[in-house]
């Protein structure tokens, strides 16, 4: 027998697909709690933990004062972005997603940005870039991570695709933050150093064909790096699992 769900949960359902209907646009105002709780039928406590449930879920925002309420939020692309990366990395915690599946994930997405980089790429997107290469002489390993990531970041950013990078930044992140920000090896970003050159050449010579056999060359170079780590850390689990008689923890 199947149980229906608080009245709460059941009203927020039904402004949320009114919000994702567009039928409430992104700075419409709700009406207030009363009128609210008479148009479902429900209490005004009812009403006021359906607008929490959806302040939650970041699809409404709550002002105080007499030009306040609840307004639908313009949504922002580095929020979901957020999210995809949160929910990639309970899901790889879970299993449900491997290093397999997220290097691609990333190659599909990002051999195809970078292409795109070259072909739509402006003046200012190419001093950023070039702003984010590093000589891995003068860096300690740790110190490598913000500039990688910014250079990605960009390089997507380049791409003159604003979905590209929402949907593919979380994939990088995960898989850096997961295994390289303390654990790639320091000859690695030596190799890094070498890949991400040759891809600004390729971009800056508006070169596509070429900037995206960079990427791929790039990406094929981490898969070898991402999956020796990965290895390196079940046989840890596996050895901690041993020696205490039960389950190795999950990595980190």
């Amino acid at each position: 027998m199947s149980t229906r769900p608080p009245a709460y949960q059941s009203m927020a359902a039904e402004l949320r697909a009114q919000i994702l209907a567009g039928v409430l646009k992104p700075g419409d105002r709700l009406p207030v709690e009363p009128e609210l709780s008479a148009a479902h039928g429900v209490s005004r406590s009812t009403a006021r933990e359906a607008l929490r449930l959806l302040a939650s879920q970041d699809l409404i925002a709550t002002v105080r004062g007499v030009a306040g309420g609840s307004f639908v939020v313009t949504p922002r692309p580095e929020q979901v972005s957020e999210y995809l990366h949160a929910s990639l990395n309970l899901l790889t915690v879970d299993t449900q997603i491997t290093v397999d599946h997220l290097l691609e994930t990333r190659e599909l997405l990002e051999v195809h940005a970078t292409g795109q980089a070259a072909r739509h790429r402006t003046d200012d997107d190419l001093t950023g870039l070039r702003a984010t290469l590093f000589d891995p002489w003068q860096l300690r390993p740790e110190e490598m991570y913000e500039p990688n990531k910014a250079f990605h970041t960009l390089l997507l950013r380049a791409s003159g695709n604003p979905l590209l990078e929402v949907v593919a930044r979380p994939v990088f992140q995960v898989l850096d933050e997961r295994f390289l920000r303390r654990r790639a090896p320091g000859r690695f970003w030596h190799e890094i150093d070498h890949d991400h050159r040759e891809i600004v050449a390729r971009v800056a010579a508006r070169d596509e064909a070429g900037a995206r056999e960079a990427a791929r060359a790039h990406l094929d170079r981490l898969r070898t790096t991402y999956l020796a780590i990965n290895r390196t850390r079940s046989h840890a689990a596996g050895a901690i699992s041993d020696a205490e008689g039960r389950p190795g923890r999950r990595p980190e």
